[in-house]
């Protein structure tokens, strides 16, 4: 018998979390069981989700199925991308050094900024009358 070997990551961009699982197959890509076009209908999105297979050479050599949950679509493309990254690396170690100089492993930082007591906002402010 033959056993299917599948790389699992997560890719975490503002509150967005995606759970990637590759595994050896034609390039099928399914994200909440739904096709990845249909899901991300944004061409800057896809662009963003496939830059680390067209880096590696392997686009069309996984079968991709991904959780995304949280945040907005671009939120969610980041999170697919960097866990996409992860599990690529995983799979093969000539893709990490491909990949980080790339930066495709380096996890974005920038969050949402809270909103502070007695603001409208983070920054805002209620506006301010002398009389």
């Amino acid at each position: 018998m033959v056993e299917i070997v599948k790389y699992g990551a997560t890719g975490r961009r503002k509150s967005s979390v995606a759970r990637v699982n590759i595994m050896p197959g034609d390039g099928k890509i399914r994200v909440n069981k739904r096709e990845f076009k249909d899901y991300f209908p944004r061409e800057t999105d896809q662009i963003i989700i496939l830059e680390p297979l067209k880096l590696t050479n392997t686009l069309g050599k996984f079968d991709i199925s991904v959780k995304v949950t949280g945040g907005g679509l671009t939120g969610q493309a980041g999170a697919f991308r960097l866990g996409l990254s992860r599990a690529l690396s995983l799979c093969d170690a000539e893709n990490k050094p491909v990949l980080k100089k790339a930066l495709m492993l380096r996890r974005d930082p920038r969050m949402k900024e809270r909103q502070k007591p007695g603001q409208k906002g983070a920054r805002k402010k209620f506006q301010w009358v002398k009389r």
